[in-house]
């Protein structure tokens, strides 16, 4: 519907001051902050142009709607009684998934060209302002190529499937897809993050193995296979159950879909494995440290996603109060909602940018950059996701009523921001991950603060403030002090990346309420900044 299909002149009263329907956007071309971050490190605009402008329609949007209106619906059983375990889904959700399967999520980290994870890391951004739903089957299919390294005769099948640029949701074995998904199933009830304490068992069955046991979690149950842990008599190991065998289905019940807070068209559940085929990946015994490789990409996707997240609460947000008056003025052009507006785009900016100088760690293939890599990572997932929450909630805020109305996105925002800071490791799992690398790692330890340093002379305030942190943190925290440890890392890193790219009026800004303590700890609590350089960077002019 456009705004002309709707009448404003009713019997009781005319329809004014009420912003029109957003209408048609492009999630690249209308992000001017995007585009400098993608240059800058390196992403492929060709890949990420597109795929905007097809993300950004009212018709997507709307699609997106349904996709989560519309929830998944577990098919149990055919009518004759026999087990069919499947998910169907509404049209809506295939269409996203062919539309971001063929832009290239899953495969363009792994083709060989420059920027392939930054690349990457911008649709996952991207796609999160609109559907992130679909992004789950997605984001564990690109980060299931590297584990898959461990076992190189099961990637040369799986591999080419899994980063083919096509979606193919048919029932048939790996064989017969024109192309793949693959998911992991790691939780069960009795540990949780602690896969060590998982009971399902693995005995051997010829070259294959046979999995008997529980998973609490098993998110997109429809993938085509799963990466998963069992303990076999060399210890806990990694395996991968194909979902669909020749001639026949492979004994993985699904109990049951998880009714979750958010993330409504993606479907999560509960299975058990009953003498299930399975197929050993790297060595028995190891299967934290083999499927610690997928762990560590889908942690970048959960460093993006929030950054997503929050640019399309804040865009909304935007476009209301620029097209929306009270007492006699623009809320816009009030100093306090300008103060809001600013200060919530000042976690989209440094989410963004921090994201991205990530992904160009994983892109790179120094021992230095490898480091880097897998200690920002884990700051950025922890820093990203706990400011989401309240930028979502803050951008509800600003549409007043109608932010807490399902006819709006808001709400829909609002239930997704905490995912990400939950899924692939909690925040006291995170920090105390980041404990475990910077003390196992010389190498992250030095990477980290080169990183920090490289900003230094470039405001006083920056200085001082990395001079008080390794002053007050000489060596690692006790683990009561984890959580202020890496906020504060995290908080450095990121004005460090504002001070050498952003304009000045992010970058000081960022410094100063972030930083320096310039501010309250309410958003908007703060003052002296260039809040209308800032402003203007959010979206083209209204």
């Amino acid at each position: 519907m456009t705004i002309s299909d709707a009448r404003s002149i009713l019997p009781t009263h005319d329809v004014s001051n009420q912003p029109a329907l957003r209408g048609d956007a492009d999630l690249w071309a209308d992000d001017t902050i995007l585009r400098e971050a993608i240059a800058r490190e390196g992403g492929q605009t060709e890949t990420l142009a597109p795929y905007g402008k097809t993300l950004g329609t009212a018709d997507m949007r709307e699609a997106a709607r349904d996709a989560n209106r519309h929830l998944p619906e577990l098919k149990l059983f055919d009518t004759g009684g026999r087990r069919l375990d499947e998910v169907r889904f509404h049209p809506a959700y295939h269409r996203f998934m062919e539309a971001t399967q063929s832009a290239g999520y899953c495969a363009v980290a792994w083709e060989g060209r420059p920027g392939g994870h930054v690349t990457h890391a911008g649709m996952v951004y991207m796609a999160s302002q609109v559907e992130p739903g679909h992004c789950c089957p997605m984001t564990m299919t690109y980060a299931a190529v590297p584990a898959l390294a461990a076992a190189p005769d099961l990637a040369a099948t799986w591999v080419p499937k899994l980063t083919a640029r096509r979606y193919d949701p048919s029932t048939r074995p790996i064989g017969d897809k024109a192309a793949a998904t693959l998911g992991m199933a790691m939780t069960e009830k009795q540990g949780g993050s602690d896969v060590r304490a998982n009971t399902t068992r693995a005995m051997r069955d010829g070259d294959t193995w046979r999995l008997t046991g529980h998973k609490w979690f098993c998110s997109a149950p429809m993938s085509d296979g799963f990466l998963t842990l069992a303990q076999a008599p060399g210890g806990l190991t990694c395996f991968l159950v194909p979902r669909w065998l020749e001639g026949e289905r492979n004994a993985l019940q699904i109990m049951r879909l998880k009714d979750k807070l958010g993330n409504k068209s993606n479907a999560s559940s509960e299975v058990e494995f009953t003498n299930t085929l399975a197929y050993q990946v790297g060595d028995e015994g190891k299967g934290v440290r083999t499927i610690i490789e997928m762990v560590h990409h889908t942690r970048l996707d959960t460093a993006l996603a929030p950054a997503g997240l929050m640019r399309g609460a804040l865009v909304e947000a935007h476009h209301w109060v620029s097209r929306r008056s009270a007492f006699q003025r623009r809320l816009i052009d009030q100093p306090l909602m300008r103060a809001v507006i600013a200060d919530l785009a000042l976690d989209v900016e440094s989410a963004l940018a921090l994201g991205l100088r990530v992904a160009r760690a994983f892109d790179s293939d120094s021992e230095q950059d490898r480091a880097l890599a897998r200690i920002s990572v884990a700051l950025a997932k922890f820093l990203s996701n706990k400011r989401c929450p309240v930028v979502t909630y803050e951008a509800m805020e600003a549409l007043g009523g109608m932010g807490y109305v399902e006819d709006t996105p808001m709400p829909f925002y609002y239930r997704e921001a905490p995912l990400n800071g939950i899924w692939e490791g909690s925040g006291n799992v995170i920090c105390l991950d980041i404990l475990r690398t910077l003390a196992r790692e010389p190498l992250a330890v030095e990477t980290l603060r080169a990183e920090l340093q490289d900003a230094m002379g470039a405001d006083r305030r920056f200085d001082a403030a990395l001079a008080a942190h390794l002053d007050r943190w000489p060596a690692l925290p006790d683990e009561a002090e984890a959580r202020w440890f890496a906020e504060r890392t995290a908080l450095l890193l990121s004005a460090s990346i504002l001070l050498r790219h952003a304009p000045g009026a992010v970058s000081d800004a960022f410094v100063a309420t972030r930083i320096a303590g310039e501010s309250g700890r309410i958003t908007g609590a703060m003052a002296g900044t260039d809040v209308s350089a800032i402003l203007e960077r959010i979206a083209p002019a209204a």
